[in-house]
């Protein structure tokens, strides 16, 4: 279903992925704009993700963090992840969210509700209810730009699957240009054979997945560290090192 949106701010940036700040030093959401002059690409943004509450979001960060600071890293980590959807062209920009929306939810997005026990039947789900051309990523690579968004999307077109890798045998973003939910069936989520499995899956329904750069998500306080480190122009690195420092 679709949500209400806050009004857009006036202000705008030349970069779109470097965050401003208050005079407080709390990093600034910036709402995007439509490019009128540039045509949507044929594919559906989508962004899975959970309402970043203390004690249900990045708790493997606790410690050193407590479930409080995590929520708000967690939080930093979706608002980075939305605002790059938000400035990438795409015919659609749907949040599957488990939760409620909150202030950190930047306008021009579709919201659905994520349905099903496990990631693989949410995802599954997830394909079906947004029923076009979609390309999918979690919220925990903050580190995400809107050019890795642009050459999936692009990848996309040529193939008719896209998988982006994660260090630890997972996987950042699929992409499928026909949307069947199939694709998820029997793949185990969160192990160290996530990808091969997906890839594998894909296979069977005679589908060739193009590979994308592969990316460090955050699971661990070390992924955080390295990852803000990577990309200290996020509200992430902002936020770690307001809570840290």
């Amino acid at each position: 279903m679709s949500m209400p949106w806050p009004p857009a701010r006036a202000s705008h940036r030349a970069h779109p992925n470097a965050p401003t700040r208050t005079p407080a030093g709390r990093p600034k959401r910036l709402a995007p704009t439509r490019a009128a002059t540039v045509p949507a690409v044929s594919a559906a943004l989508v962004v899975m993700a959970k309402e970043p509450l203390p004690g249900r979001v990045k708790t493997r960060l606790c410690p050193p963090l407590t479930h409080e600071q995590a929520a708000q890293l967690a939080e930093a980590a979706l608002a980075d992840t939305l605002e790059a959807v938000a400035w990438t062209p795409a015919s659609r920009r749907v949040l599957v969210l488990d939760g409620s929306p909150g202030a950190w939810l930047p306008p021009g997005f579709d919201v659905i509700a994520q349905r099903g026990d496990g990631l693989a039947e949410r995802l599954s789900n997830a394909t079906r209810d947004v029923g076009e051309a979609l390309v999918v990523v979690g919220m925990d690579t903050p580190q995400l730009t809107r050019g890795l968004l642009r050459e999936a999307l692009a990848r996309l077109e040529g193939a008719g699957a896209i998988l982006g890798p994660t260090a630890d045998g997972g996987y950042w973003t699929i992409g499928l240009r026909e949307p069947d939910p199939r694709a998820f069936e029997g793949v185990p989520m969160s192990t160290a054979g996530t990808a091969a499995a997906q890839r594998e899956r894909l296979a069977q329904l005679g589908l060739h997945a193009a590979e994308l750069e592969p990316l460090r998500d955050v699971d661990s306080w070390e992924d955080a560290v390295a990852v803000a480190a990577l990309a200290p122009w996020t509200r992430f690195a902002a936020t770690l090192e307001l809570l840290t420092g």
